[in-house]
């Protein structure tokens, strides 16, 4: 690889990372009904990256954004960020990246971005509890419904951001500065349009999916107890009631939102 290549992506790789920092920490204190894991619209951000400049720049930057971010929410470098967003989030913008270079097109960017999502936030979910659960911050028994639950709603909260945020800033951004696009992406910016069908297929299944859990947990005990069960009775019932409020107000929005694009011309 070039010298002048390699300066380019650590350039775009820093700015990615700085810009992810930001995005981040502007709603690093807006918490799951756990009162863990951030509400995370600034997703979009490593992902243009890695669409514009590639899976590493792409995996990088939102790896060390999310580092940052964390960690000046936090005073200090925080470890949980370390060992569960860091890996995390490289892997689903790499995986974004990767999917996409070279291939770039509407109905492909929306299914990448499902699976890139929903790899990220799981293995994101996955090592974070366990972490948090090997230092005896939380009870084994309350893992596996955790896992779940933030999984979930971080798909559910970044998804509609990532396909209705992302394709009109992306095409701004080709037509402000087309030198930075690989010619694929320029092509399907100018000339391609996001797909409603699959658009409205991904929000309201999501939806769909986000208003069952908020009222099985509602209206389920053996539910509730997969999520809050293992919560200190004082905190249970408070849990219990935002899960059930949050999951199924993120699903309804979803499905506004999907039926809001079948009405559009």
């Amino acid at each position: 690889m070039r010298t002048s290549e390699i300066s380019r992506r650590v350039a775009f790789t820093s700015l990615g990372a700085a810009l992810y920092a930001i995005g981040a920490y502007a709603t690093a204190y807006i918490e799951s009904p756990w009162g863990m894991g951030q509400f995370r619209p600034a997703v979009i951000i490593p992902s243009i990256f890695a669409i514009l400049f590639g899976p590493w720049v792409g995996g990088v930057s939102g790896a060390v954004g999310t580092l940052i971010a964390d960690s000046v929410k936090h005073g200090t470098l925080y470890i949980p960020s370390l060992i569960a967003a860091v890996p995390a989030n490289f892997l689903a913008f790499y995986l974004l990246g990767a999917l996409l270079r070279g291939r770039f097109r509407w109905p492909r960017f929306i299914a990448a971005s499902v699976l890139s999502l929903a790899t990220g936030n799981v293995l994101c979910a996955v090592l974070y509890t366990s972490y948090k659960s090997l230092i005896g911050v939380l009870p084994p028994q309350l893992v596996p419904g955790l896992i779940t639950g933030l999984s979930l709603w971080w798909f559910a909260t970044m998804v509609p951001f990532q396909l209705l945020a992302l394709p009109p800033v992306l095409k701004v951004i080709v037509s402000t500065l087309p030198s930075l696009a690989p010619l694929d992406v320029r092509e399907e910016c100018v000339s391609g349009s996001t797909p409603k069908r699959e658009m409205i297929a991904t929000l309201c299944l999501t939806g769909a999916l986000m208003i069952i859990v908020g009222l099985a947990v509602l209206l389920s005990q053996s539910v509730a107890s997969f999520f809050v069960g293992a919560l200190s009775p004082g905190l249970r019932e408070m849990v219990k009631s935002l899960v059930a409020a949050m999951f199924s107000a993120t699903g309804v929005m979803l499905i506004v939102a999907s039926a809001f694009i079948a009405i559009l011309k």
